[in-house]
């Protein structure tokens, strides 16, 4: 059955997206992401303990209503619920309208609205390079990473690992605010997603070609202070054949990244076009193997 699921998830999402257009739906994410701001603006300590809380409530509120919703058993109605797991199209067209700009500040503004590093003073090159690491990354947040749960664990899982990946993204920083209160949470993504996001390297250099990316993306991703973010980046950056990473700034200061691949270090709107063309060639080989498992 979670097959089928998947497969509908999958077909609406690419369809539809975030069902932007529908304006009586609030994303569930939203929910999620309101809940942790409730959650921080009356009980914020800097405090393990009390960040752990959030983590574990979210979750089980998560749990609660998804099972009560699993508990419906019709195919049509858990695919679009699963659909709001994933963002293959969202991700897909918010990198596209970065590249679609020949204005520089314009093409600042818009990437600043998918990364947590400074954009203001970004060259071209910079924005390309943030435009190609966002897609490679959420890659596995956004489209592997919840299929993944989705096969093995039904809406439920799907769902879960989301409010786990809503809470990274919000609270999961090594900064002064977050280092103690979102460590649970940074703790807990970097555990459900080291599997997805090597399937999301392995896939990205098998549906580039690229025997070199498939071999070597190990190599280089092991370098990101993430166990899993450089992973699909590193694969990306041999496929493609550019230099990703390196000194970049987050919040006023810079941080000595590593690099990742061994290409070219200016990256053009070409090369983040090449970066989007694999989005095709993984929609075809995922209803491929989707269809195969509901048969």
């Amino acid at each position: 059955m979670f097959y089928s699921v998947a497969l509908i998830a999958y077909i609406l999402d690419n369809i539809f997206g975030e069902f932007e257009k529908l304006k009586f739906i609030k994303h569930p994410i939203i929910f999620m992401g309101d809940y942790i701001s409730w959650f921080q603006k009356k009980f914020y300590e800097d405090s393990i303990l009390r960040g752990g809380i959030l983590t574990a409530s979210l979750i089980v509120i998560v749990y609660l209503i998804t099972s009560w919703l699993a508990s419906f058993d019709n195919i049509l109605f858990q695919g679009f619920l699963a659909s709001f797991t994933l963002a293959s199209k969202m991700l897909y067209d918010s990198v596209k309208d970065v590249v679609s700009s020949e204005d520089l500040s314009v093409k600042k503004e818009k990437i600043s609205m998918l990364v947590s590093r400074d954009t203001s003073d970004m060259n071209n090159s910079d924005v390309n390079k943030a435009a190609v690491e966002t897609y490679a990354e959420n890659l596995s947040d956004g489209v592997i990473a919840p299929l993944f749960y989705l096969l093995l664990f039904g809406i439920v899982g799907a769902f879960i690992y989301k409010a786990i990946n809503t809470l990274d993204s919000m609270v999961g920083y090594r900064n002064e605010k977050y280092e103690n209160f979102g460590k649970v949470s940074a703790i807990l993504d970097d555990i459900v997603n080291y599997i997805p996001a090597r399937i999301t390297a392995i896939l990205i250099a098998f549906l580039f070609f690229s025997k070199k990316a498939l071999l070597e993306f190990s190599k280089y991703g092991t370098k990101h202070e993430s166990p899993n973010a450089g992973l699909p980046i590193s694969a990306m950056a041999l496929s493609i054949k550019v230099k990703l990473g390196g000194p970049t700034s987050y919040f006023g200061k810079t941080k000595d990244k590593s690099f990742f691949g061994i290409g070219k270090e200016n990256i053009e709107n070409a090369d983040v076009l090449k970066t989007l063309s694999l989005k095709y060639r993984l929609d075809i080989f995922i209803i491929i193997v989707l269809i195969l498992g509901v048969l």
